[in-house]
């Protein structure tokens, strides 16, 4: 049976295609947040959570971050290979400082928490190089 305008497999090839070209391509938008924690001038806690973005994210793509890629495409290994530059990147995109300190005893503790909110990033992994970049 025919679709209404006649060209269902036209339409149905084209969606294929557009499909594999994406997945060979590894083009995508995820969600990436950070923090990390120091207490008492020592690294306490790093967390890093990246997933694939469910719905489409609005905006432009601001600066990118363009990394050698070595690895099988997959994000998460890309950015532990390439954390310091990945780290130098995302505090220049801003993150959130709390810091407390409290003296007991004569004993002075503090804890600083460094936190990028939860971004949703535009990447597009190639077979030589990732280029990522926020959108705005």
């Amino acid at each position: 049976m025919r679709s209404r305008d006649g060209n269902r497999n036209l339409t149905f090839r084209l969606c294929s295609i557009i499909l594999l070209c994406s997945l060979a391509l590894n083009a995508g938008e995820y969600l990436i947040s950070y923090r990390y924690t120091v207490k008492d001038a020592i690294l306490y806690n790093e967390i890093l959570h990246i997933s694939h973005a469910m719905k489409k994210c609005e905006g432009k793509p601001q600066s990118e971050l363009i990394l050698e890629n070595t690895s099988d495409g997959n994000l998460k290994k890309l950015i532990s290979q390439n954390s310091e530059e990945f780290l130098n990147y995302i505090h220049k995109l801003g993150l959130h400082l709390k810091h407390k300190e409290k003296t007991l005893n004569l004993q002075n503790t503090s804890t600083t928490t460094l936190t990028m909110k939860t971004t949703c990033f535009k990447v597009d992994i190639n077979d030589n190089f990732a280029k990522i970049a926020p959108l705005k």
